[in-house]
C-alpha cells in the first residue's frame, strides 16, 4: 500500500503585527515549524517583517485586514464607512455588525483590499501567492464577492476557506467562541461557490480553529490532521497528495505600546498563548510525527 502523501502548509498569521511577533515567527520558520507566513501590511512592524522574509527566504502571502487598526488606503483614512467614531476599523465583531446593518460601502472594501495588495507588492517586491482575511473577514457576505474579484484581478491563485473538519466535536472550545466559529463555518460554506466561480483555489483541508492558543498541543495537532485526512480519504480515494493548511499564531508576547495595527496590541497578542503555540510547534515529537506520516511541509507556491 503506497503511503498517502500529505503536503502541509503551516502558516504563521499576523506577521508584521509587532517586532516580537516577527521574531517568534522567524524562529519557528528557522526551526522548521512554520513553512509559510501571512503578512498584515497595516501592522506596525510590516516593513521589518517583509525584510525578514526576504533575508530568510520565507514564503509570504497577504493577511488582508479590514477589522483591526487603520486602513492603508490614504483616501479611506479620514472619511469612510470602514471606520468607527475613533477613526479605526470597526473590530472583529463590530465589522460584522456594521456589515449586517448594511453600513459598509463595498467599493471602499475593494479600494482598501487593492491598496493592501499594492502595499504588499511594494514591501516584498512581488504579488502575494496567497491571500486570506484577518479574523476571517474574507468569507463574510458581500465581502466574499469583492475579495474574489480582487484576487482574480491580480491573478492571486490561493486563499483559505476556514471549514474545519471535526470542529463540532471540540468540546473544549468555549460556547461564545464556538458560536463565532460556527458563524465562520457557515459563511465559509456560502463562499465556496463564489471563490470557485472566480477560479480561486485552497487546500483540501483547513485546520486552526480547534488548535488555537491554549488549545494547541502536540496531540491536538496530530489528531486534527489524522482525523481530517481519514475523513477526506474515506469520502474519495486521493489520486495526488492531500493538501492541508494549518493556521497558527506563534510569537513572543507583545509589550505595549509597541505593536498592533495603529491602536496598540490586543489582549491575545500580549498573552502567554502565542508563546505556548511557538513552544508547541517547535517540539521535536511534532516534527517526527510529520515524518512518520509522510507529511511534507511546504508553501502555497509548492502546491
Amino acid at each position: 500500500l503506497r503511503m498517502l502523501q500529505v503536503k502541509l502548509i503551516i502558516t504563521g498569521d499576523d506577521f508584521g503585527y509587532c517586532p516580537r511577533r516577527n521574531q517568534g515567527i522567524v524562529d519557528c520558520f528557522l526551526a522548521g515549524a512554520v513553512s509559510n507566513v501571512s503578512l498584515l501590511v497595516n501592522g506596525s512592524a510590516a516593513a521589518d517583517a517583509a525584510k525578514l522574509a526576504r533575508r530568510y527566504n520565507i514564503p509570504i502571502g497577504l493577511h488582508a485586514n479590514l477589522s483591526e487598526g487603520s486602513p492603508v488606503c490614504e483616501v479611506l483614512k479620514t472619511n469612510s464607512s470602514l471606520l468607527n467614531q475613533d477613526g479605526f476599523f470597526h473590530g472583529k465583531m463590530g465589522f460584522r455588525t456594521a456589515l449586517s446593518k448594511g453600513l459598509l460601502n463595498m467599493s471602499e472594501v475593494k479600494q482598501e483590499l487593492k491598496a493592501q495588495v499594492e502595499l504588499f507588492h511594494e514591501l516584498t517586491g512581488h504579488l502575494p501567492p496567497h491571500m486570506d482575511g484577518h479574523q476571517h473577514v474574507h468569507v463574510l457576505p458581500e465581502v466574499r464577492h469583492v475579495f474574489a474579484e480582487v484576487l482574480e484581478e491580480y491573478g492571486i491563485k490561493y486563499t483559505r476557506v476556514p471549514i474545519e473538519p471535526g470542529l463540532h466535536n471540540c468540546d473544549w472550545i468555549s460556547p461564545a467562541l464556538m458560536d463565532f466559529y460556527l458563524g465562520v463555518e457557515e459563511d465559509s460554506f456560502n463562499t465556496v461557490d463564489v471563490f470557485t466561480k472566480h477560479g480561486i483555489r485552497w487546500p483540501d483541508i483547513y485546520i486552526g480553529l480547534s488548535t488555537m492558543g491554549r488549545n494547541m498541543s502536540v496531540s491536538s495537532i496530530r489528531s486534527a490532521i489524522d482525523s481530517a485526512v481519514l475523513q477526506l480519504t474515506a469520502k474519495a480515494p486521493q489520486s495526488g497528495p492531500v493538501t492541508i493548511e494549518l493556521m497558527v499564531h506563534p510569537g513572543y508576547p507583545s509589550v505595549p505600546p509597541v505593536g498592533g495595527c495603529g491602536e496598540g496590541p490586543d489582549d491575545f497578542s500580549q498573552s502567554w498563548e502565542r508563546l505556548h503555540e511557538l513552544q508547541t510547534l517547535i517540539k521535536p515529537e511534532l516534527q517526527s510525527h510529520y515524518k512518520s506520516r509522510n507529511i511534507q511541509l511546504c508553501s502555497f507556491k509548492d502546491l
